[in-house]
C-alpha cells in the first residue's frame, strides 16, 4: 500500500531523512518508533505530498505523491502532531466543513465514526477551541475519518493526553484496523510499539530496524541486568567506570545495564560498586523490551557509521 525506496531529505546541513526504505502492508497497523527529530513528521508529510523529497521514491497505492497528489488526498486521512482544526468553530460545524470538503455528509459515513463521536456529541456545540486533549484527539480523529479514507496518517496522536485518553485511543485504532482502514502512526512512546503490527524504529533520519515488536526485541543480543541502589547520578557514573560495563542507561528506578562480552558479570560488579560504597545494591537479570533493543541499535557502530 505504501512503498518509500531510498527517501532522503535535508534542512541545510540537517539530514532529516536519510535513505529511508520502508513498506506498508494493506490493513496493517504500522508505527514509526523515534524521539522527537528522528524524521518521522517529514517521512509522513512526503508520504501526504506535503513536502517534497531530496531524493528517493515514494508510491501510494501505486500513486506518486508528486504527480498524483490530488486523488492521494482523496484517498488519505491526515491527523497531524498539533490540534489543527478551526477552534472558534463547534465540534459539528468542523466535522461538516470536512465532510462537504470532501464531497460528502456527516450522514454518509457516521457508521465509520460513531463509536468515537458518541463521545463527544454532548459537546457538539462548544467550540473545539474549548475541548479537553482527549476530546480535541477524538474530534481530530472523526475528521480524519469523514470521507473513508483507505489509509489513515497518525502524525504524534497521543502526545500531549493523559494515560487514560492514551489508551481509549489506541483502542480505537485497533477497531478501524478491523475496519478495513490501514493506519501508520508515529509515537515517541516505546510503551506503543508493542501495540502495532509492525514498527520501523527510526533515528536522525535512519531506520534502525522494521520488524513486528517481538522480533525487534528477540533481535537484542546478550544479557540485559537491572541494577538498582543508591543515588541514580553517582551509581550510573561508578557503572559506567566499570571496565567490563558496555552500556547503562536509567529506565525507571532501575539502570539497564550490559556488558562488553554478553556475558554475567553481575558479582564482580556488585564487589566493585559495594568498593565505592554503594552498601543497599541489587542487580538482578532482566527482560529486554523494545526501548533497550532501541537503545542497543543507537550505540551500534553501524548506526555511527
Amino acid at each position: 500500500m505504501v512503498s518509500v525506496t531510498n527517501l532522503t531529505k535535508t534542512y541545510g546541513s540537517v539530514n532529516a531523512l536519510n535513505g529511508v526504505n520502508v513498506q506498508v502492508k494493506e490493513s496493517e497497523l504500522f508505527g514509526v518508533i523515534g524521539p522527537d527529530g528522528a524524521g518521522k513528521s517529514t517521512l509522513f508529510r512526503i508520504i501526504l505530498s506535503l513536502l517534497l523529497p531530496d531524493s528517493g521514491e515514494v508510491e501510494v497505492w501505486g500513486f506518486d505523491p508528486v504527480k498524483d497528489y490530488r486523488k492521494i488526498r482523496q484517498m488519505v486521512g491526515y491527523m497531524p502532531g498539533k490540534f489543527s482544526l478551526y477552534e472558534d468553530l463547534s465540534v459539528e460545524e468542523n466535522l461538516g466543513f470536512f465532510a462537504t470538503v470532501f464531497g460528502t455528509t456527516i450522514k454518509e459515513n457516521y457508521h465509520l465514526i460513531k463509536d468515537i463521536y458518541q463521545q463527544i456529541e454532548p459537546f457538539k456545540t462548544r467550540p473545539a477551541g474549548k475541548l479537553s486533549g482527549g476530546m480535541k484527539q477524538k474530534l481530530a480523529l472523526s475528521c480524519a475519518l469523514i470521507h473513508k479514507p483507505k489509509l489513515l496518517v497518525l502524525d504524534e496522536p497521543t502526545t500531549g493526553v493523559d494515560a487514560v485518553s492514551r489508551s481509549e485511543f489506541w483502542e480505537m485504532l485497533q477497531k478501524l484496523k478491523k475496519q478495513g482502514i490501514t493506519i501508520l502512526v508515529s509515537t515517541p512512546y516505546m510503551d506503543e510499539a508493542s501495540l502495532c503490527d509492525r514498527v520501523a524504529l527510526i533515528q536522525k533520519g535512519k531506520i534502525l530496524d522494521v520488524a513486528a515488536p517481538s522480533e525487534v526485541v528477540a533481535g537484542f543480543d546478550g544479557k540485559l541486568f537491572g541494577v538498582s541502589g543508591g543515588n541514580m547520578y553517582h551509581l550510573i557514573n561508578a557503572c559506567k567506570s566499570f571496565e567490563g560495563v558496555e552500556s547503562v542507561f536509567p529506565f525507571g528506578e532501575e539502570l539497564h545495564l550490559t556488558f562488553k562480552d554478553r556475558d554475567d558479570h553481575s558479582e564482580a560488579l556488585m564487589e566493585f560498586l559495594r568498593g565505592k560504597g554503594f552498601d543497599k545494591l541489587n542487580i538482578r537479570l532482566i527482560r529486554p523490551n523494545i526501548e533497550d533493543r532501541f537503545m542497543s541499535l543507537m550505540s551500534s557502530e553501524s548506526f555511527h557509521e
